[in-house]
């Protein structure tokens, strides 16, 4: 029994699904007699361009035609579709990519066709031909023989070259909507008299990515697994894919801060056998339905979801932060990346809903400017203000019941951030004066007065730091990451404001070699 995406394979015009715009303008140049005698079909693979294809080697080649709408009945109509036709040759062009191949075809275009008007020469793959063999079909493409029409399909429209694609007549086929893949899918179900709902089809076209013949094959392969009975959980089984509704309950969590839930959540759905590399694919997908939903006001017709869920994505999309989105889609680039390189995405993929749950957790620069954003924008939990967290106890956001209070900061969690963040936000402003400052630590915090105190050998390093612009700096680094006004005051060793003269550079020699060691500076030759 043939495989149903054969079966099922489109063989009019009217039969094809999604490419609307080809079709169109195909049935248009027949109907008017202007048939070009190369075109080249481009798109993700298992849109249809080699089906096309041959509905246009019957078009050319019925004997009523040339017609728009070839009889299929005829015996040049049979014979194409059996793939026995002597008038329609189809080539490989991963395997026949060499010039011997090309000129095999032109030893051979001479001859006249059988029984149709045109000698039709489909070539898959065509971007892999070489160079070679495409400078060889050059000149036949440009002065072709009346009888010959070349047809080249190419998932790499890019990778051919610029001199054959100005010879063809280019259709770029574009992925179908999820409603043209689902409408396919129930028409064959219908068809084979297999039982399923129309959310597993949902589920199966989803996971297909636009491509009919992928989505087609997987329905074949779950008819065969479970006799014609499909469920949405036979589906998910054996895609390893992941509901709808586990995505949007995900995502329902984190816009609520449930971090416990979250966890508890991802244990349940590591406990089923949910594939939890998958999980991230598909979240990172919705996440970004969501982001598009946000910026776009709208639900864009092109992304593939139900109308069901096309509902669901507004309502959340307006729940959910848009600084929550993009801080949750950058912390699973981490698990993508641990999964390229073999690793296990689960502890990443925990982080993240913790990460972006209860951002006090999290003491790197990006969290904190995010958490500001959200406080800025009144976007935080309810109650939350920023504290920056020196330990992995110190983890939870401070709530209230009455209006926010001042932005707290304990000097311990000043310390503990000062070489992590605060030091690296100074040197994305100044790189010496990063530097300058590393000699230095937080000594004393008494309301909004820092004190920063160096050692009694970096008197100099000192002296450049009270400079009013690079304390400025420093005041600009200590509100990025604290959230915080503070005034800065400086002082030398443990004994206070002492400076011994002595400490200070005396001459110049002196100067040029602590300039040297701070700044990596060299001397000039003059």
């Amino acid at each position: 029994m043939a495989a149903l995406y054969r079966k099922y394979r489109p063989q009019t015009f009217e039969e094809v699904v999604g490419q609307e715009a080809v079709v169109r303008t195909l049935t248009n140049a027949i109907t008017q007699g202007k048939v070009r005698q190369a075109y080249l079909f481009a798109g993700p693979r298992g849109t249809g361009k080699t089906s096309l294809a041959r509905i246009l080697a019957k078009a050319v080649n019925c004997a009523h035609g040339p017609t728009a709408t070839p009889d299929g009945t005829c015996h040049a109509c049979v014979a194409i579709a059996a793939g026995t036709s002597l008038d329609v040759i189809e080539m490989d062009a991963a395997s026949q990519r060499g010039i011997d191949d090309i000129r095999d075809i032109r030893d051979r275009v001479v001859l006249q066709p059988v029984e149709g008007q045109y000698k039709v020469y489909i070539l898959d793959e065509a971007h892999q031909l070489t160079e070679a063999a495409w400078n060889a079909l050059l000149k036949l493409i440009e002065e072709p023989p009346p009888h010959l029409l070349f047809v080249f399909c190419t998932t790499e429209l890019q990778k051919v070259l610029p001199t054959v694609r100005s010879r063809c007549q280019t259709f770029v086929f574009q992925r179908p909507r999820l409603a043209d893949l689902v409408k396919v899918l129930r028409w064959i179900a219908d068809g084979e008299s297999i039982d399923v709902p129309d959310a597993a089809l949902a589920l199966i076209a989803r996971a297909a990515r636009g491509a009919y013949r992928d989505a087609v094959s997987t329905l074949d392969q779950l008819a065969a697994a479970t006799g014609g009975a499909i469920t949405v959980q036979d589906v998910l089984q054996l895609l390893g894919a992941v509901e709808d509704e586990v995505l949007f309950r995900l995502c329902d969590m984190v816009a609520g801060n449930e971090t416990a839930e979250a966890l508890l959540f991802l244990e349940e759905l590591s406990a089923q056998g949910q594939d939890l590399g998958r999980l991230v694919t598909d979240l990172l997908e919705h996440l970004r339905h969501l982001l598009l939903v946000q910026h776009m006001h709208d639900v864009p017709d092109s992304l593939p979801v139900t109308d069901e869920a096309r509902e669901r994505l507004r309502e959340q999309a307006n729940q959910l932060p848009p600084a929550t989105v993009v801080r949750l889609i950058d912390l699973l680039a981490v698990a993508v990346d641990d999964m390229r390189q073999g690793g296990d995405p689960r502890l990443p993929l925990e982080l993240a809903l913790v990460k972006v749950t209860r951002p006090a957790s999290d003491l790197s620069r990006e969290s904190l400017s995010f958490r500001l954003e959200r406080l800025e924008q009144g976007q935080g939990a309810p109650g939350e203000t920023l504290v920056v967290a020196s330990s992995a106890e110190d983890v939870a956001p401070a709530t209230h019941d009455s209006t926010p209070e001042p932005l707290r900061i304990e000097l311990e969690q000043l310390q503990e951030a000062w070489r992590r963040t605060i030091l690296p936000a100074v040197e994305q402003r100044s790189i010496p004066i990063g530097k300058t400052l590393a000699e230095a630590h937080p000594a004393a915090l008494a309301g909004d007065l820092l004190t920063l105190e160096f050692p009694t050998t970096a008197a100099f390093h000192l002296k450049l730091a009270e400079d009013p612009k690079n304390a400025e700096l420093l005041r600009d680094a200590l509100y990025e990451v604290t959230g915080r006004k503070l005034a800065v005051e400086f002082e030398l060793g443990e004994t206070g404001h002492t400076r011994p003269e002595d400490d200070v550079p005396t001459t110049e020699e002196d100067v040029l070699e602590l300039m040297k060691s701070t700044f990596d500076a060299r001397e000039l030759d003059e």
